[in-house]
C-alpha cells in the first residue's frame, strides 16, 4: 500500500508544484501592477517592488475625474459593446447559414473569410483610414465601431461555423416538422444550442477590442473621443512617464474584463471544450 501510495503522492506533489509555479508566474505581474496603482511615481522610483505605504487611493479619483478617464471609459464601453453585439448577432447568423444551407459559393465565402484571418489586420489600416475619410466617419466613434466590426467578424464566423456544423441535422428536421420557419429555427434552436460557443467568441472579441490600441490611435484624434488605451498613453511624455498613474489607468481598464470573464467563464470553458468530448 505504501509502495503504491508513495509514487502517487510524489506525482501529485510535482503536479501541484508546477501548477503553483505557473500561478505565481501568471499572477505576480498583475499583483505588482495593482500595488503600483496605489503608489506615487516618486515612491516607485525609489523602490520598484516595495509594498504601498501608505495606499494612495486618491489616484483612482484623480484618474477618473481630473484625467477624464470617465469619458474614456464611456467611449470604450459604447464602441466595444456596440461592436461586440453586432459581431455576435451577424456572425452567428452568417455561421448558421454557412453551416446549414448548401448554396453555390458557400465554400468560396468561407475561404474568403478564412483568408482574411490569416493576414495581419495592420495591412488594412491605410485603406480603412481612406474609407472613413471619404464617408466622413474619420475621428468618430461610429467609424471606429464599424472598423472593429469588420476586424472581428471573419474570426467569429469561422469559429461559430465549426460549432454549428456539429449540431445534429435531426434537430433542425424535427423543428421543420413542427412548423418552424428558418428564422425561428435560428432564434429558438441554433442560438440556444450554440450559446457556449457564442459566449466564447463574445468574451474573446470583448477582450481584444477593449485593449485595442493601433486602430484607435490612428482613427481617433479628438481628445473627447479617446478610448481607454489612448487615455492611458496620455500619461506618457517624451521625457517623463507617470508610472503610478499609468498603473492606475491600467487597473481601471482591467476591471470590466474581469467582470465579463467572471460572468461568462463557465460558458467559455464549455465552448472551448465542446469539440473535445463526443
Amino acid at each position: 500500500m505504501a509502495a503504491f501510495s508513495l509514487p502517487r503522492l510524489a506525482s501529485r506533489g510535482a503536479l501541484s508544484g508546477i501548477i503553483a509555479l505557473y500561478t505565481f508566474y501568471a499572477l505576480a505581474p498583475f499583483v505588482w501592477l495593482a500595488t503600483m496603482s496605489v503608489r506615487t511615481t516618486g515612491e516607485i522610483s525609489l523602490n520598484h517592488y516595495a509594498w504601498p505605504k501608505p495606499f494612495h487611493w486618491e489616484q483612482f479619483r484623480s484618474a477618473w475625474v481630473d484625467s477624464d478617464f470617465a469619458t474614456y471609459f464611456w467611449n470604450s464601453t459604447v464602441v466595444v459593446v456596440g461592436a461586440v453585439i453586432v459581431v455576435t448577432l451577424i456572425g452567428a447568423a452568417a455561421a448558421h447559414c454557412l453551416a446549414r444551407f448548401q448554396f453555390r459559393g458557400n465554400r468560396l465565402i468561407y475561404g474568403i473569410l478564412f483568408s482574411s484571418i490569416i493576414f495581419p489586420p495592420q495591412i488594412t489600416l491605410i485603406s480603412l483610414y481612406q474609407i472613413l475619410v471619404d464617408y466622413n466617419l474619420y475621428n468618430s466613434l461610429l467609424g471606429l465601431t464599424l472598423v472593429y466590426i469588420s476586424l472581428q467578424l471573419p474570426l467569429t464566423v469561422y469559429l461559430l461555423e465549426g460549432f454549428f456544423a456539429r449540431i445534429p441535422q435531426d434537430l433542425f428536421d424535427a423543428a421543420k416538422i413542427d412548423g418552424y420557419g428558418d428564422l425561428e429555427i435560428f432564434w429558438r434552436i441554433a442560438l440556444p444550442v450554440g450559446m457556449p460557443a457564442i459566449a466564447t467568441t463574445l468574451i474573446l472579441n470583448f477582450i481584444q477590442l477593449w485593449n485595442e490600441f493601433l486602430f484607435a490611435v490612428v482613427l481617433i484624434t479628438d481628445p473627447e473621443k479617446r478610448t481607454l488605451p489612448i487615455g492611458i498613453r496620455a500619461f506618457m511624455g517624451d521625457h517623463f512617464q507617470d508610472i503610478g498613474m499609468i498603473a492606475t489607468g491600467v487597473m481601471i481598464s482591467v476591471i470590466p474584463v474581469i467582470i465579463v470573464y467572471v460572468f461568462f467563464s463557465e460558458k467559455l470553458i464549455r465552448g472551448m471544450t465542446a469539440g473535445a468530448i463526443k
